[in-house]
Formats: C-alpha cells, structure tokens, sequence
C-alpha cells in the first residue's frame, strides 16, 4: 500500500511539474507557492499544534487534529475563490457557489471528525 500511494504521489508531482511548464507568468506561481508557506507555517500548524497541545489527553485529540489539518489545507486551496465572492466575467470559469460548498464540505469533515471521535470513544469503553 506504501509503494502505490508514493507512486501515485510521485505520478501527482509529475503532471503538476508538467503543467508548471505551461504557465504563463511562473511570478504569479512564486507568489502563490510563497503565500502557501506564509499561510501554512504562520497560521495552520501553530493552529492545529496548539488546540492539540489544549485537548491534552482527549482520546479525541488525533480526530480532531487530522479535521483541523484537512480543513486548514481545503480552505487554503479555496482561499482564492473565497476571498472573491461574486460572478466572475466570464460564468463558465467558476460556475458553483463555491462558499456554500465550501461550508458543506467543512460541516461534512466536522461530522465525519464526531464520527470518528465518538467511535474511538466507544472502543476505549469496551476496552475498559
């Protein structure tokens, strides 16, 4: 399972080096690549190390943290559509509310993280 998922990965890098090669303005790619680091290293992992640092010993805590992680980097990725709300000129480029998905999405991971939470609970009590 190892070896397939770093393949795939390796594959993933592959086709985004490859449509690298097609960009028009590589300045604009820096810009982006630099404010992902920024937003990132400056607000999603001291986020996710401090309310994990602040749960403590909640069996909880790793179902918690990994929503916060994959929330952090969701909202990263649509932080350019979010942060310009309304119709674009041509309707075709962005053609679904993507704030309301968006929120779907985010209300999805946080029920799927009470899932999670509530089943680790519930195999610690029958452990125990």
């Amino acid at each position: 399972m190892r070896t397939l998922l770093g393949a795939l990965g390796v594959a993933a890098m592959g086709l985004g080096t490859w449509l690298l090669l097609d960009v028009r303005d590589p300045a604009d790619v820096a810009v982006w690549l630099a404010g992902a680091i920024v937003l990132h290293d400056g607000l999603v992992a001291p986020l996710v190390l401090g309310i994990g640092l602040f749960l403590g010993g909640l069996r909880a805590r790793g179902a918690v943290r990994g929503a916060l992680i994959v929330a952090g980097s969701l909202t990263a990725i649509a932080l350019p559509v979010l942060l310009r709300p309304g119709t674009p000129a041509n309707p075709s480029v962005l053609p679904l509310d993507y704030p309301r998905n968006w929120l779907w999405v985010m209300a999805g991971l946080g029920a799927f993280a009470v899932g999670a939470a509530v089943l680790g609970w519930a195999r610690g009590r029958k452990r125990g």
